[in-house]
């Protein structure tokens, strides 16, 4: 890997961060210079990891102001998570799953009910899909889950959320240990929807 990008996934795991722990919020502009000073990087790989966020319609480039997180909206949303279910039912789909998986994802919903967290919700997802061959699919789905950290921070301190969209967590793992991936699949998508109908609820 080169030095270039090593030093722009670095900026890319920043901005991330600060997604995750809700620092980055829709509408704000994020300052070059600030963030080189911050992370003590030169302008020009935090750049090419702003392009590819933009690339991810996380960001977009406004004139006269820089790179602004992008705003949210209902449409938006609803492709945004209509797109997200059907490629991780693809991802299911072609995955197989020994006892460990399995064991694993206990593991996670169980983490997930305790904390209720937007960090243990992904997890659980992307342990759905890890055994997924095709690393496109996977690059792609993790690109559009960033976009999706915005929406979600809005619920993030909604515990009734979290109850809705775990509710069909056990059903999902137990059609899995029953070799049923249909099924599986199935419950997945209905769970994405079931998360896309708080969220528009949400943005009004």
């Amino acid at each position: 890997m080169s030095q270039s990008t090593i030093l722009r996934d670095k900026v890319k795991d920043h901005l991330l961060s600060q997604i995750e722990n809700g620092e980055l919020k829709v509408g704000r502009t994020i300052n070059l210079a600030a963030l080189s000073r911050t992370i003590g990087i030169s302008v020009t790989p935090i750049r090419e990891a702003l392009s590819q966020l933009e690339q991810a319609r996380v960001i977009n480039a406004v004139p006269n102001r820089g790179f602004v997180v992008t705003n949210l909206s209902r449409t938006e949303a609803g492709n945004l998570y209509e797109t997200i279910a059907q490629l991780e039912v693809m991802a299911l789909e072609s995955s197989t799953f020994e006892t460990n998986d399995v064991a694993a994802l206990r593991a996670q919903e169980k983490v997930l009910q305790d904390e209720k967290s937007l960090n243990a919700r992904f997890d659980f997802h992307n342990l759905l899909v890890r055994n997924c061959p095709n690393t496109v699919l996977l690059q792609t789905l993790e690109n559009l889950k960033v976009r999706l950290r915005f929406y979600e921070q809005r619920l993030a301190a909604d515990a009734t959320f979290f109850d809705s969209a775990n509710r069909q967590n056990e059903s999902i793992i137990q059609a899995i240990e029953q070799d049923n991936i249909p099924t599986a699949a199935l419950i997945l998508k209905m769970n994405w929807m079931t998360v896309l109908d708080h969220v528009q609820r949400k943005i009004g």
